[in-house]
């Protein structure tokens, strides 16, 4: 009898915790909780080049800015050797969770896990030119995360259909942490 309701418990937690789980994926995210800090950890593409030392895709973020239906992303960028400053703002779609955002084309993303304290992952597609390709971004309030956080993002994308070839681990390398002029 302690068997059978040991295990009844065990089953009901884990169909509650993967409810959980499923409604987040639908867009049940407070962005309020994103407003702050952040930085860039490990970002990953199924184009690896755009995420390379000079890719158009090798921004660092420095904060997030929760707006009336849409964020701002202030980011640090490399340009000709100098680190520059850069502010986007995505705006919401009709579809749930979803923003899009114009930067070397077209961008649409979602926020794909968070826990708002340690740390944030964002999937997004790129459209430019009649092409696509995929971008995932992990980043944490701190200047470095968990291996166990950083192996559930690796997860993630290789679930995306990007390889762990194509994971980028910036937390050594030069994140812009300072604008230069």
């Amino acid at each position: 009898m302690k068997l059978l309701l040991l295990l009844l418990c065990l089953g009901l937690t884990l169909v509650c915790g993967h409810e959980e789980e499923a409604s987040f994926e639908r867009g049940n995210v407070d962005v309020d909780k994103l407003n702050g800090d952040w930085f860039s950890i490990v970002m990953a593409s199924d184009k690896r080049e755009k995420i390379e030392e000079n890719g158009s895709m090798r921004v660092f973020v420095q904060h997030i800015d929760v707006l009336e239906n849409s964020l701002g992303f202030k980011f640090r960028i490399k340009v000709n050797g100098k680190c520059r400053e850069l502010y986007l703002v995505a705006y919401k779609t009709p579809k749930d969770g979803e923003y899009f955002v114009e930067y070397d084309g077209g961008n649409t993303f979602n926020i794909l896990k968070t826990d708002y304290d340690r740390y944030v992952m964002f999937h997004l597609v790129n459209f430019k030119d009649g092409e696509t390709f995929q971008l995932m971004n992990l980043f944490g309030r701190t200047k470095d995360l968990s291996s166990d956080i950083k192996e559930k993002f690796a997860k993630l994308c290789v679930a995306h259909g990007i390889t762990r070839e194509n994971i980028i681990d910036v937390t050594k390398t030069n994140r812009c942490l300072q604008a230069q002029g």
